[in-house]
């Protein structure tokens, strides 16, 4: 029997991985995760001064190669600058994470004019394109092979239960699920598959990430209406997304493409 150190398929060392909407609430994670697995991290986001004191901080705790860039993803100027400049001053880039969340207009359905639907969409949809577009380009010319990674939303899966939005708050404001995160979040997995057979011969590997709920400082009335739908009983924690990523972004998964990893607490197997 072969002899093979099944830790080290897990190592992220040496390589660079890039992640979108890198100082939200996932993406946070997400980047120390990479880094703790030894991975170069590019903080990728639109808030400069938040990506920069990000970046800082990945390096002080845990010593690897991290920088920050500003970048609207939905922009294909800005998307072409941000991958030339990671190029430039990391050399390579071997994993990216299309994580970002495009902003969801707070109206019903029936209101919701094309402008509103464009904020998710320009960012969901158009940004999860250009970044990969871009990256991909990059990845074949390195000639490396490489991991992709997108997340989509449990809501891709399956329909959103509006009852449970009822009297439920966060951070003060009411709380809902628009048509147009569904939309988006459900193309993330078809542009997932589409690339992954698309890219094989290439040796880039492409996959999702479908977290359910999150805690977020949502009211309790939330939590509970929520909770009561999870075979797990809770919602999830942040942290518990990272294992994922890691297991898709190394080694570990060289065999896995075009594959959809489901954390929900066992939501979608009602």
């Amino acid at each position: 029997m072969k002899n093979v150190n099944y830790a080290k398929l897990f190592d992220l060392t040496g390589k660079t991985a890039v992640v979108t909407g890198g100082v939200g609430i996932l993406g946070k994670c997400f980047c120390s995760g990479l880094a703790e697995f030894g991975a170069n991290v590019v903080v990728l986001d639109i808030d400069e001064n938040a990506v920069f004191e990000f970046a800082k901080e990945l390096t002080t705790t845990y010593g690897v190669k991290a920088i920050g860039i500003t970048c609207d993803t939905s922009s294909p100027s800005e998307v072409r600058h941000a991958v030339k400049l990671i190029v430039k001053k990391m050399g390579a880039i071997h994993i990216l994470h299309n994580n970002a969340q495009g902003k969801t207009a707070s109206v019903n359905f029936e209101d919701c004019s094309l402008e509103q639907w464009r904020m998710t969409s320009s960012v969901n949809e158009e940004g999860y394109f250009l970044m990969a577009q871009a990256v991909g380009k990059q990845m074949i010319s390195q000639n490396l092979g490489g991991s992709i990674i997108q997340t989509s939303s449990i809501y891709g899966i399956m329909g959103a239960d509006q009852r449970i939005y009822k009297n439920s708050s966060s951070k003060g404001k009411t709380m809902g699920t628009r048509a147009v995160y569904s939309f988006t979040k459900s193309g993330v997995i078809g542009l997932t598959k589409y690339l992954a057979t698309y890219w094989a011969n290439n040796k880039i590997r492409v996959n999702t990430i479908t977290p359910g709920g999150v805690e977020d400082e949502q009211n309790e009335t939330f939590k509970k209406q929520y909770s009561n739908r999870i075979p797990l009983g809770r919602m999830a924690l942040k942290e518990e997304m990272v294992g994922a990523l890691i297991y898709l972004a190394s080694d570990a998964s060289s065999y896995v493409t075009g594959q959809n990893i489901i954390v929900d607490g066992g939501l979608d197997a009602w």
